[in-house]
């Protein structure tokens, strides 16, 4: 039997472990589709156009916008970050799930947008505060200026966490993956992703009409 695709949206504070974790979700399941997002910060060392993220001007990002072509947008530390409608659109409509790694607040608007019957929104929890500051510090990408300002900014980003469908604390890798997986698996079979599910009851009615 067919299915719809899912909007899973995985949300965080910086250094909670959501980008691992959908890197594990994506081994784990080749057909998952990452949602790429667009964004005009500059590319980091070893990023790629198009893979990691697709780098825009400020202009042309904000006549996206204008124009309805993003699912969602944000300014997050000065930049602008937005997922474009048009591939998500389609994958879902092909069965094919997209996952998303994006901020509470475009997850509050994809949660809000048309497609909103079949999003997935969940929310990582770090250990402890001291436990987040160690990973930012030990990940070595970001000055003590920025993450300064990424611990700052983590208060606010917890602050939403019950505005998602799961919330799971990641003290431990292995087991939050696979609760992950559990979640997505059995979400998967909500009755809003089985579009030929009435038919086939409606099937079944007939039947057991022929036999009365």
């Amino acid at each position: 039997m067919s299915r719809r695709g899912l909007l899973i949206v995985l949300s965080s504070p910086s250094g909670a472990g959501k980008s691992t974790l959908t890197g594990r979700l994506r081994t784990w399941d080749a057909t998952l589709q990452f949602s790429v997002s667009a964004t005009t910060r500059a590319p980091r060392t070893g990023e790629q156009d198009g893979k990691d993220y697709y780098f825009v001007s400020v202009p042309d990002f904000q006549d996206q916008v204008a124009s309805g072509d993003m699912l969602e947008h944000a300014r997050v530390f000065g930049n602008y970050y937005g997922s474009p409608k048009a591939p998500v659109q389609a994958a879902i409509e092909a069965g094919r799930d997209v996952l998303f790694d994006i901020d509470w607040q475009g997850a509050q608007q994809i949660s809000n947008s048309a497609l909103q019957e079949h999003v997935l929104s969940i929310f990582i929890l770090p250990p402890s505060i001291t436990e987040l500051h160690r990973r930012l510090v030990s990940r070595g990408q970001d000055s003590a200026e920025v993450i300064d300002q990424r611990m700052q900014k983590s208060w606010d980003e917890i602050s939403h966490w019950d505005g998602y469908d799961y919330v799971l604390v990641n003290d431990d890798l292995d087991a939050t993956e696979q609760q992950l997986k559990t979640i997505i698996s059995a979400e998967r079979m909500r009755r809003a992703q089985q579009p030929d599910l009435v038919d086939h009851v409606r099937k079944l009615q007939s039947e057991f009409g022929d036999r009365t």
